[in-house]
């Protein structure tokens, strides 16, 4: 009943999000493409889902400040866990799918044909179809018992997370109707996951232990790189970011 929960919210997630870049472009009149990257510490990279990214979303306060917000899905192919007593340099959680949703302040500088933007804020994420990577768990339960073997069997409490960021956008306008743009940000998250269960193991002889990581969190940090094209289908004026 949970995992059919959880599809059916993403499913709305992903309507709500396409159903606002749709409203949102087609006001603009600006149709943007792009892939993103999450590499995150102690995880694999993840893979993007386009064109479900819409980034660079707001309103300009002054000539060289913006606030911006959006909405990106990843497909996570495995993130790393903290605060429990299991250490490990792979990911502990994964494959899933994630959504992404920022709020940041934006320093432009701007030319005739080139922007550099300094951008910082925080930001929401969720993982939805949320796995755990029993493999590397049963490795790290195995350095810290010191066993020859071991098997686990968790539950955990899939809960929202939240983080800050920072970051740097180059985009360079080749016509006033494409532009190229490149974004690098440091990402610092984490979202609560509790374990609970048991592990069984051992070397000449097996034993049960339980299991009660309350403190447990995944750790969402690392760095998102994008590169995109940006068109302006109106003709008037540089086109605007849309991700």
């Amino acid at each position: 009943m949970t995992l059919r929960f959880e599809k059916d919210r993403m499913k709305k997630l992903i309507l709500i999000v396409v159903a606002a870049g749709l409203s949102i472009s087609s006001h603009a009149q600006n149709v943007g493409l792009s892939f993103s990257y999450f590499i995150p510490k102690n995880g694999y990279v993840s893979t993007p889902i386009s064109p479900f990214s819409i980034r660079g979303l707001g309103v300009n306060l002054t000539r060289h400040i913006a606030l911006e917000t959006g909405a990106s899905l990843y497909r996570m192919s495995g993130l790393s866990m903290k605060d429990l007593p299991l250490s490990s340099k792979e990911p502990f959680v994964g494959p899933n799918f994630t959504i992404f949703v920022p709020g940041e302040i934006v320093f432009e500088l701007k030319g005739s044909k080139v922007e550099f933007d300094i951008k910082a804020g925080g930001f929401a994420f969720y993982g939805f179809s949320q796995k755990l990577n029993y493999g590397n768990i049963d490795r790290a339960i195995r350095e810290l018992e010191g066993w020859a073997v071991a098997n686990s069997q968790l539950e955990f409490k899939n809960k929202p997370g939240f983080g800050y960021h920072a970051g740097v956008e180059l985009t360079v306008y080749v016509t006033s109707q494409l532009g190229v743009s490149i974004e690098t940000n440091y990402l610092v998250g984490q979202s609560k996951l509790p374990l609970t269960g048991s592990y069984t193991g051992g070397s000449a002889s097996l034993e049960t232990k339980s299991v009660n990581y309350a403190d447990a969190k995944i750790d969402f940090t690392g760095l998102e790189f994008s590169i995109g094209l940006i068109f302006n289908s109106g003709g008037g004026g540089k086109p605007k970011r849309r991700r």
